[in-house]
C-alpha cells in the first residue's frame, strides 16, 4: 500500500500531483532547490526537505539526494512529474533497487522509449512511420551539416535525452546550424544532463497530435483518443483540444490503433502518450 509519495519536481507540476494525492488520501512530500524554498508546492505539501542548489543537476536532476529523501522521510512511492527525472532510466532502476516504487512505467521501457532515437528505431520495427531524421546522435557540428544535407533543409535539431521543446532549433539552411548545434547542446545538457543532439526532417504546417494510452502489467491497453496540440509558442504547447478538428475519422481510428498496439509490443503500462506530427494530406509519423 501508497501511503506517503514523494514528488521529484517542483512548482505547479509538483501542484498537480500533490491535490491528486491529497484527494486520494496520500501524505504529499516536496522536495525543493534553495531557490524554490518559498514555492508553493513547498507549503502546500505535509512535508518538505532542501535538496540542493539552484542548479538543477545539483538538485532535481540528483539522483541520490532524491532517493536519500525518499527513504529518509520513508516515503513508499515516488512520482517524477514531467521533465526532470521522469524519462531517466537509471532514476526508475534505481527506486527498484531501493525498494521505492517508481510512479511511472518500467526502467526498461524508459530505456527503449526516453531516448528518441532508440524509440525512433524501435517504432520503426513495429511498422510506425517515422519522421525521416537520424538513428544516433550528430556527434559535431559537421555531422550535423553532413546529416542535415542528406535529409534535406529546413530541418529539427532535437535533445536525445527529453522534450517539451527543450533543446529544440529549427534550422532553415547551412548558415544557421552552426549557432543553433551550440544552444541545442547547451540548453539538453541543463535541462536533461545530457547534451546530446539528433536531426529530424521539419514537416512545414504539420498539426501535433498526441494519443493517451493506459496499459497495466497484464498485457492490456487502451487508448483515450487524440489531442491536438498545434496551439504553441516556443515549442511550447499551450492549448490542447480533444478531439482535435483537423483528424479525419479514417486516420484517427488508425492512429488510434498504431498507437495501442505499439505499446503492446514494447510492454508499456503506466499512463503515457505517444506524439504524432500529421500532415495535410493526414499522414502520421511518430514523434516520441
Amino acid at each position: 500500500m501508497i501511503k506517503k509519495v514523494l514528488i521529484a519536481n517542483r512548482g505547479e507540476i509538483a501542484l498537480r500531483v500533490m491535490r491528486s494525492c491529497r484527494e486520494m488520501g496520500l501524505l504529499t512530500v516536496a522536495v525543493f532547490s534553495e531557490a524554490d524554498r518559498t514555492s508553493h508546492h513547498v507549503a502546500y505539501a505535509d512535508e518538505a526537505y532542501p535538496i540542493g542548489p539552484a542548479v538543477a543537476k545539483e538538485s532535481y536532476l540528483n539522483i541520490d539526494k532524491v532517493i536519500a529523501t525518499a527513504k529518509r522521510c520513508g516515503a513508499d512511492a515516488i512520482h517524477p512529474g514531467y521533465g526532470f527525472l521522469s524519462e531517466n532510466a537509471d532514476f526508475a532502476r534505481r527506486c527498484e533497487e531501493e525498494g521505492v516504487i517508481f510512479i511511472g512505467p518500467s526502467a526498461d521501457v524508459i530505456a527503449k522509449m526516453g531516448i528518441k532515437t532508440e524509440a525512433r528505431k524501435i517504432m520503426k520495427e513495429a511498422g510506425v512511420p517515422v519522421v525521416p531524421g537520424t538513428e544516433k546522435p550528430v556527434t559535431d557540428i559537421e555531422d550535423a551539416k553532413k546529416v542535415a544535407a542528406e535529409v534535406g533543409y529546413p530541418i529539427m535539431l532535437k535533445a536525445l535525452a527529453g522534450g517539451g521543446g527543450k533543446g529544440m532549433r529549427l534550422v532553415h539552411s547551412e548558415d544557421e546550424i552552426e549557432a543553433a548545434f551550440r544552444m541545442s547542446r547547451s540548453e539538453a545538457a541543463n535541462s536533461f544532463g545530457n547534451d546530446a543532439i539528433y536531426i529530424e526532417k521539419y514537416i512545414e504546417n504539420p498539426h501535433h497530435i498526441e494519443v493517451q494510452v493506459l496499459g497495466d502489467k497484464y498485457g492490456n491497453v487502451i487508448h483515450l483518443y487524440e489531442r491536438e496540440c498545434s496551439i504553441q509558442r516556443r515549442n511550447q504547447k499551450v492549448i490542447e483540444e480533444a478531439p482535435s478538428p483537423f483528424v479525419k475519422e479514417a486516420a484517427r481510428q488508425k492512429m488510434l490503433a498504431v498507437a495501442v498496439e505499439a505499446c503492446k509490443k514494447i510492454g508499456y503500462y503506466s499512463a503515457g502518450t505517444l506524439e504524432f506530427m500529421m500532415d495535410k494530406d493526414q499522414n502520421f509519423y511518430f514523434l516520441e
